[in-house]
C-alpha cells in the first residue's frame, strides 16, 4: 500500500511542486522577503526545492525605514547563513523628506513601499515574484489565484485572473505582464507555526513574547522600537509589558499582543486558542492606506 502523507507533508510537497514549477518556466524569478514568518517559511522551502544547488533565485525586501530592527538583523543572517543573494532597496528620496506613518499615512504606504517594489522589480526585469502569502490572512486572498497575473505597472484585476481547475497552473506569460506567485496559497497561519515547529525553523525574535516598552493606540498594543522616533499623543505613556506579535509590518502600526509565549510550541498552543484573525494586528490595513486589496491594485504585496 503507498503510504498516507500527513496534512503537513502534503502542503510541503505542494509548495516545492510549484516553486519548482514556476522557477522552472521563469525568465528571472525572485522572492520577496519581509523576514516574518510566512517568507521565513518559504524560503526553507525553496532551500528544500533545489537542494544541493545553491538558491536560483534572491531575496528582495523593502526597507521601508521603519521596520524592527531585531527583524533587519535576523534578515541579513537569514541570507548570509542560507546563501541567499538579498536585494534591498528603498525610497531614498522619501527618507530624506522624512516621510513617515505618524503624518503621512497612505502617502508614506505608497511612496515607501509600493513605488520602491515596483521600482525594483522593473529594474531587475523579474517575471515571476514569489510571495508568502496565507489564504486565511486577509479576506482578499480568497481572491488571489497562485499564480496571479499582474497588468501592466504591477496592478492586480480580480477579473483578469485566469481559472486553476484541478490545481492545474497556467504559466505561460506575455511580454509585459508579471506574475506574483503564492505558494502558500493553500496554508493557514496555524500550518505555517506548525511548519517552523516541525522543522525547526528559526523565526525572528518579535514572534516571541518578552518584555517590551509599548503604548496602547486604536485598540492595540504598539512597541515603541525606535524612542526617538516615536510620536506620543496626548494621554499616552510608555510602559512595559510582556507581548509578542502574530504578524509583523512597520513598528507603529503593528499591534502585539500580551503572551508568554517563548518558544514555538507554545506559539502553537496559543494560535490554536486564537479567536481573531493574524491580519487585526496590523492596524496599518485601516489607517496608512486603506484595505489590503486597494494596496494590491496599486501593485504592492
Amino acid at each position: 500500500m503507498t503510504a498516507r502523507l500527513s496534512h503537513l507533508a502534503r502542503l510541503d510537497s505542494e509548495t516545492i511542486h510549484i516553486l519548482r514549477e514556476a522557477v522552472a518556466e521563469a525568465r528571472k524569478p525572485i522572492m520577496l522577503f519581509s523576514a516574518g514568518k510566512d517568507s521565513t517559511v518559504l524560503a526553507h522551502l525553496a532551500l528544500r526545492a533545489f537542494y544541493p544547488g545553491h538558491p536560483p533565485l534572491p531575496l528582495l525586501h523593502i526597507d521601508s525605514t521603519w521596520e524592527f530592527r531585531s527583524l533587519l538583523d535576523f534578515r541579513d543572517a537569514f541570507a548570509r547563513e542560507h546563501g541567499f543573494e538579498l536585494i534591498v532597496p528603498a525610497n531614498e528620496e522619501g527618507r530624506a523628506v522624512g516621510l513617515n506613518l505618524f503624518e503621512h499615512g497612505d502617502r508614506y504606504t505608497l511612496a515607501m513601499r509600493t513605488e520602491p517594489l515596483k521600482a525594483a522589480l522593473d529594474q531587475g526585469g523579474y517575471d515571476i515574484v514569489f510571495g508568502g502569502a496565507c489564504r486565511d490572512e486577509e479576506k482578499s486572498q480568497a481572491e488571489e489565484r497562485v499564480f496571479s497575473v499582474r497588468g501592466m505597472g504591477h496592478v492586480w484585476e480580480p477579473g483578469q485572473q485566469r481559472p486553476e481547475l484541478w490545481r492545474l497552473h497556467n504559466t505561460r506569460l506575455g511580454k509585459d505582464p508579471s506574475a506574483r506567485v503564492f505558494p502558500l496559497s493553500n496554508w493557514t497561519e496555524i500550518d505555517v507555526w506548525t511548519c517552523a515547529l516541525t522543522h525547526s525553523i528559526a523565526l525572528a525574535p518579535p514572534y516571541f513574547a518578552g518584555p517590551r516598552p509599548v503604548v496602547e493606540r486604536g485598540g492595540g498594543l504598539i512597541v515603541v522600537d525606535d524612542e526617538p522616533r516615536m510620536r506620543l499623543r496626548a494621554g499616552e505613556n510608555v510602559e512595559t509589558k510582556t507581548v509578542r506579535f502574530r504578524t509583523l509590518g512597520c513598528w507603529p502600526v503593528t499591534a502585539a499582543v500580551e503572551s508568554e509565549a517563548t518558544d514555538l510550541t507554545s506559539v502553537v498552543r496559543e494560535t490554536l486558542a486564537a479567536s481573531g484573525s493574524e491580519r487585526q494586528g496590523r492596524i496599518s490595513d485601516g489607517e496608512d492606506g486603506g484595505s489590503l486589496e486597494q494596496k494590491k491594485r496599486e501593485g504592492y504585496f
